[in-house]
């Protein structure tokens, strides 16, 4: 089978989700069943999966005997606050070594700081933290990620939330042919056909939450995510045909074909 390898761990499926945005509990277990997602990410400073007792536990509605949760650090602006809230899921969650570094620069874009992005990854790493790590679409700065022992690289398509979908297919591509680790979009996917485009890129997997929760059907639309990630893995790794510019090919066999009247008064 074509699986997603990560950290020496192989997965079915390639599509990663997130679980925050849903109405409640009912519906994020309902979207993950859905779109087929094996690895559901956490915010760990955002949904409770134990820190707080008397609450009720996303780990009652995705009981990790079924799912990889993947602790992040959303809403981290420091490589400080990033170690400490992984070390806090590490604890939570018995040990538990993989984990997504998110280190955002500010709070309107939501853009990463790739600086304090590389400094927790450099710690993390060292502490035996598998890490998998949101980025920019910066070629150098994602394999300087890689370089530092990130077991995943995972550039954004465009700004989280936005919906925008993939705005540089170019530097994703470089990335992709350069990485000798698993390289997932993060961010920005808006609809099932920016999924599609991100595998047929290359991409090892893609991992989204907005375009899911915040559809008029999130259930629906995470089973068209899931099909879409397939479908664009599957058009990839069949290879597509050679784009011809200005020149067209007969889609139908041109030998022994019946003559025209023109062809034969000629």
């Amino acid at each position: 089978m074509d699986q997603l390898v990560i950290a020496g761990k192989s997965y079915s499926s390639r599509l990663l989700v997130g679980t925050g945005k849903y109405q409640d509990f009912d519906e994020t277990r309902a979207a993950v069943e859905a779109s087929g997602a094996h690895i559901v990410t956490v915010a760990i400073r955002r949904t409770n999966i134990g820190q707080n007792p008397n609450e009720p536990s996303l780990l009652d509605a995705l009981p990790p005997s079924r799912f990889t949760i993947l602790p992040n650090t959303a809403g981290c602006y420091s490589a400080e606050d990033a170690v400490r809230t992984l070390r806090l899921a590490r604890e939570l969650l018995d040990g538990h070594s993989l984990v997504k570094l998110e280190v955002l620069g500010d709070p309107k874009t939501l853009y990463p700081n790739v600086v304090e992005t590389i400094e927790a990854a450099q710690t993390l790493v060292k502490e035996g933290f598998e890490v998998m790590v949101y980025t920019s679409d910066d070629p150098i700065i994602a394999k300087r990620l890689e370089e530092v022992g990130c077991v995943a690289v995972m550039p954004l398509a465009s700004l989280i939330g936005s919906g925008m979908g993939i705005l540089n297919p170019w530097n994703l591509q470089i990335i992709i042919d350069n990485a000798k680790v698993p390289v997932l979009v993060d961010a920005g996917v808006g609809t099932a056909s920016d999924a599609t485009i991100a595998m047929e890129l290359g991409c090892d997997g893609v991992l989204m939450n907005t375009a899911i929760a915040a559809a008029r059907d999130p259930v629906r639309m995470a089973g068209a995510m899931k099909k879409a990630v397939e479908a664009g893995r599957d058009a990839y790794l069949a290879g597509r045909m050679p784009k011809k510019l200005y020149t067209a090919t007969p889609s139908s066999p041109t030998a022994g074909v019946i003559a025209s009247a023109h062809n034969k008064a000629a």
